[in-house]
C-alpha cells in the first residue's frame, strides 16, 4: 500500500491566477487550483476532508469548494462581518470564525450558529482546535490568548461561560498559535509582536517556556514529535528552538550567534506562515516577499522556492484526503445554509414561539412587547458600542506605536 501523499496548500493576497494552489510536496508538481476570491491570513481550513473553506480578505463571507470541483464555487457562507481568522474542528462537526472581537461557532450538520463568544477586546487574529476537538484556542490583538472547553461553551450560557484559561503574559498583539498533540493535555505555542514565543500547557494553564528574540514573531509551529519549535520573524529569518535540550530555566533569550545552524535564512520579508511535514524532515514557509520555500530541517538548506503573485497569506502541509485525489469522489452531505443569527434571537432564521429572545452584548432579555421602542433602543446601544470600540481601538493603536517606535 502506497504511503499517503503530502501536499502543500498555499494562498496569496493577489489571487490573480487562482485563489488557492495545491502542489505535491516533494516533486513540486501542481495538482489543483481553486478560483474565486482572495483568502485572508489564517483564513484557510479543510472541512471533514471534503470541502476547502477560505475566509475572504476584508469581505464578510467564506468561500467553500468541494475538493474535486475546483473550478466551481460551491457556496458563499455569509457572515455578520469580515472574517479575521477561520478554523474547523478535526472531527468535522464545527466551524469556528473570528469576526472583529467575537468568536462565532457553527454546527456543520445543520448550519446553526450555536454560540457567539465575546471575551476579546480587539480583533481575533488566530484560532485553532486541539487534535481531539475538545478545546479550542483563540488569540487576539488585545494581547490575550484564551483556552476554551468546547463542552462548556455548548452546554452553558455563553454570556456566563468563562474561558478555561486566560493567558495574558504577552504585551503586544498575538500573531499566531499552534496546538500540539494530546487533546486536553496538549501544549500550545503562541507568537507575538512583543518578540516572544511562549509555550503553555492546556491541562494546567501553566507557562512552560518563554523565548525572547531580537525581532517580532509572526508565525510559529512545531513538528509532530514536538522536538523543535519553528518561529518566523519579521526580518525574514526562521528560528529553530530545540525543546528537548533546552536548559531548565523557563525564560531565556534566543541568541542567533550562539545557536549555530539553528536559523533559516533566505526570505527577504516577514515570514507569515510555517508548517512541518509529517516526518519532521521538511519545513514549509510563506512570506510577504511573495515566495513559498521548502527547507531541509537537518541542514537548514532551501530545497525549493515557489514564487507567487502577492504576499503569502496561508501555506500549510497536509496529508491529501482521498477526495482530493479521486475525480469520482463527492461529499457525503451537501453544506447547509449557515445562519447569521443565533437560534431564538430576534431576526433569526428560526421562529421563536411565545416571545422573542434578544441578545445585547453579553446580556439576554426576554421581549414580549414594545417592539418599535425596543428596536430604537437597540440601535442607540449598537451605535454607542461602535463608538466605544473605535475609541478603544484608536487608543490601543496609539499605545502600540509608542511602544514599538519610541521617539528618539
Amino acid at each position: 500500500m502506497a504511503a499517503p501523499m503530502e501536499v502543500a496548500v498555499c494562498t496569496d493576497s493577489a489571487a490573480q491566477l487562482w485563489s488557492c494552489v495545491v502542489w505535491e510536496l516533494h516533486s513540486g508538481a501542481n495538482l489543483l487550483t481553486y478560483r474565486g476570491g482572495q483568502a485572508g491570513p489564517r483564513g484557510l481550513a479543510l472541512l471533514n476532508g471534503e470541502y476547502l473553506l477560505a475566509a475572504q480578505l476584508g469581505k464578510n463571507y467564506i468561500c467553500a469548494w468541494e475538493l474535486q470541483r475546483k473550478d466551481q464555487l460551491q457556496q458563499k457562507i455569509m457572515c455578520p462581518g469580515p472574517v479575521t481568522c477561520l478554523t474547523t474542528s478535526p472531527n468535522g462537526l464545527y466551524v469556528l470564525a473570528g469576526i472583529s472581537e467575537n468568536i462565532y461557532l457553527w454546527e456543520v450538520s445543520t448550519g446553526n450558529l450555536l454560540v457567539i463568544l465575546s471575551r476579546h477586546y480587539q480583533d481575533v487574529s488566530c484560532l485553532q482546535f486541539t487534535g481531539d476537538s475538545s478545546h479550542f484556542i483563540s488569540g487576539g490583538k488585545d494581547c490575550l490568548v484564551l483556552a476554551w472547553s468546547l463542552c462548556s461553551v455548548l452546554q452553558a450560557d455563553p454570556s456566563r461561560t468563562p474561558p478555561r484559561h486566560v493567558w495574558s503574559r504577552h504585551t503586544l498583539p498575538i500573531t499566531d498559535l499552534h496546538c500540539g498533540f494530546g487533546g486536553p493535555l496538549a501544549r500550545v505555542a503562541t507568537a507575538s509582536l512583543d518578540q516572544t514565543v511562549k509555550l503553555w500547557e492546556v491541562s494546567s494553564g501553566e507557562l512552560l517556556l518563554s523565548v525572547l528574540f531580537d525581532v517580532g514573531i509572526l508565525a510559529v509551529t512545531m513538528d509532530l514529535a514536538e522536538h523543535y519549535m519553528f518561529c518566523g520573524g519579521s526580518d525574514g529569518s526562521i528560528f529553530q528552538v530545540d525543546l528537548c535540550t533546552w536548559p531548565g530555566q523557563r525564560e531565556k533569550s534566543f541568541q542567533p550567534e550562539q545557536e549555530h545552524g539553528k536559523v533559516f535564512r533566505g526570505h527577504r520579508n516577514q515570514v507569515t506562515c510555517l508548517s512541518v511535514s509529517t516526518d519532521g524532515s521538511v519545513l514549509l514557509s510563506g512570506s510577504h516577499d511573495e515566495t513559498v520555500r521548502l527547507w531541509d530541517v537537518q541542514s537548514q538548506q532551501c530545497l525549493r522556492t515557489v514564487t507567487l503573485k502577492g504576499p503569502v497569506t496561508n501555506a500549510c502541509i497536509m496529508l491529501a484526503p482521498v477526495s482530493m485525489l479521486s475525480s469520482d469522489f463527492r461529499p457525503g452531505l451537501p453544506l447547509p445554509h449557515f445562519n447569521k443569527h443565533l437560534l431564538g434571537a430576534e431576526h433569526g432564521d428560526e421562529p421563536h414561539r411565545g416571545g422573542l429572545m434578544l441578545r445585547l452584548g453579553l446580556h439576554q432579555q426576554n421581549v414580549l412587547g414594545g417592539q418599535d421602542q425596543l428596536r430604537i433602543r437597540v440601535t442607540e446601544l449598537e451605535d454607542e458600542v461602535r463608538n466605544l470600540r473605535k475609541i478603544n481601538r484608536d487608543l490601543f493603536d496609539f499605545s502600540t506605536r509608542i511602544i514599538t517606535h519610541p521617539t528618539k
